[in-house]
């Protein structure tokens, strides 16, 4: 048996085996151990896929095809039962997460030389909330492709009991830490006693506490951004002429978040939207959105919001750029604009790690370390939402972004021994 550690993520993932018993990621995107999760179907190439960055300068360098993100973000939404169009055929979504973990099997047994006949597979502690039916259906899409790309063998391990293990090796003495990995769709909280001593045990399920997990990350907060800074310029809360109507939203959100924007281009809707722009207030705006279904820039203008987003984690105010919509177009955008927008989902972050710890039957103060992970921890607002529910805490971590990786595969080493 041999075994890799696989963690497939909504913005990114990566895949790793242990060599000379120590884990290593395998090279996925050029020399990268870090991949973008989007596809590419190039329609000049006959449907041909590119995967990660490759994918995303493809569309960028505006060639004919299909660009596909947040690819898990479907899973546990009724997304999965979707189709899209491909070259003139339609697709199942779920095919496509298949065809991207296909390419990271495939690359991780390049790097190693050899088949992978197992894998330990990260998932978050909840893929649907309060839905117990959905999130176990979850589960099985993504056992059932992994095993039709090759994985005979497939054990899953919650994502933050994986960045858990990975930061454990860094702990000399013992803590009671939490572990906070806040990803691109959903965001999970352990509590964990880690320790030197305790990292020769075998058996670790008595260390792990308590677990919560909550469908918010940071698709969410690029949907926010955008509905609060971009999608006014676009339209939205405008009127129409009769009876001063407010413009239908729906456009608006579908465009706003990563996995519906290939469902607004459709004929049907640039038609509906050529009629609301004959019938508004603010006819340029509302053709400023038809203009962007008919172009097919709906991902363009997602990575605008993402990089403004990773902006304001840094700085207090930044322009977002929509040159590629309008000559010298572009919306400003401030953190605190950011963080009025996003605040409610902040909130149920902050209660979320608190009832981690409350369902570990611990005081807050007794909690030695947070522990951020995920490229979302990087966000200020999520950092302060998730200290608050123990802010004796020593807080570590942040701009990791491996964690879950390695630790997936340190457990895929044991696996492999057995």
């Amino acid at each position: 048996m041999f075994a890799c550690g696989l963690d497939f993520g909504t913005s990114n993932s990566a895949i790793g085996i242990v060599r000379d018993g120590m884990a290593v990621l395998a090279p996925v995107d050029g020399d990268k151990t870090l991949i973008p999760s989007a596809v590419f179907f190039d329609d000049e190439a006959k449907g041909r896929a590119l995967f990660g960055n490759e994918a995303i300068a493809a569309y960028v360098g505006q060639a004919e095809g299909r660009l596909m993100r947040a690819l898990k973000s479907i899973l546990g939404s009724p997304l999965i039962d979707e189709e899209t169009v491909l070259g003139g055929r339609k697709v199942a979504l779920a095919t496509i997460v298949e065809i991207f973990v296909r390419h990271l099997k495939e690359k991780a047994e390049a790097f190693a030389g050899r088949e992978i006949t197992s894998v330990v597979h990260g998932r978050p502690v909840r893929f649907v909330d309060d839905d117990e039916a959905a999130d176990a259906r979850a589960q099985q899409v993504l056992e059932d492709i992994a095993h039709r790309v090759g994985f005979r063998d497939v054990v899953f391990v919650y994502e933050p009991i994986a960045a858990a293990h990975h930061y454990e090796r860094t702990v000399e003495g013992e803590e009671l830490a939490l572990i906070a990995d806040i990803g691109g769709g959903t965001s999970d909280f352990s509590v964990v006693r880690v320790g030197s001593r305790r990292r020769k045990d075998g058996d670790r399920k008595q260390d792990v506490l308590a677990s919560v997990g909550v469908r918010i990350g940071g698709t969410d907060f690029d949907r926010d951004l955008s509905l609060a800074a971009v999608m006014p310029l676009l339209g939205l809360g405008s009127a129409l002429v009769d009876k001063n109507l407010p413009l239908p939203s729906a456009p608006y959100h579908e465009l706003a978040a990563w996995a519906t924007i290939n469902f607004a281009y459709t004929y049907r809707n640039e038609r509906a939207l050529a009629e609301l722009a004959a019938l508004a207030q603010e006819p340029e705006k509302v053709r400023r959105l038809l203009d962007m279904v008919r172009r097919r820039l709906g991902h363009r203008l997602a990575f605008a919001v993402e990089e403004a987003k990773i902006a304001l984690s840094t700085i207090e105010r930044t322009a977002l750029p929509l040159e590629f919509l309008e000559p010298g177009l572009a919306a400003p955008a401030t953190r605190a604009d950011f963080e009025r927008a996003t605040a409610a989902r902040m909130e149920r972050l902050h209660k979320a790690a608190g009832d981690c710890i409350a369902m570990a039957g611990l005081d807050p103060s007794a909690i030695d370390t947070i522990f951020l992970t995920g490229g979302s921890s990087r966000v200020p607002a999520v950092w302060a939402a998730i200290e608050r529910a123990a802010p004796s805490a020593r807080p570590v971590g942040r701009s990791d972004l491996r964690s879950v990786a390695l630790g997936l595969t340190e457990i895929a080493g044991g696996l492999g021994r057995s």
